[in-house]
């Protein structure tokens, strides 16, 4: 039986993005994280092919597991005009340093992930 996680992908094709890229900076006492799929070269964001969600996760430094910072649904794919941008921002309390994890859902082409390292 195949696992879900080795369906995850992390490498993008040479003319779309679905890789989320993720920038983080420290403010005082907080992390700012950003999240987006598409910073380079802008996924087609339709009806037909669309970014559903991204989650960004937090695994501090020697703890065990990550922790969910965030849930993004997209739900706007063409109705009336109006399409959802796949760019998301948190912002967390913590002095720890860790591993910042996004993970996207194309509804055409899967799970796909990126983590940085701060």
């Amino acid at each position: 039986m195949k696992k879900i996680t080795e369906t995850v992908q992390a490498g993008d094709w040479k003319n779309e993005k679905h890789v989320p890229v993720i920038h983080a900076e420290n403010a005082g006492e907080e992390l700012v994280i950003k999240a987006m799929v598409g910073e380079e070269i802008e996924h087609p964001n339709t009806l037909e092919h669309h970014i559903g969600w991204i989650k960004l996760f937090f695994q501090p430094e020697g703890a065990k597991f990550p922790i969910e910072v965030g849930s993004f649904d997209f739900k706007a794919h063409g109705e009336e005009e109006l399409f959802t941008k796949p760019e998301v921002e948190a912002h967390i309390k913590t002095n720890k340093k860790g591993t910042v994890y996004a993970i996207s859902y194309c509804n055409i082409h899967g799970l796909w992930e990126n983590s940085l390292e701060i």
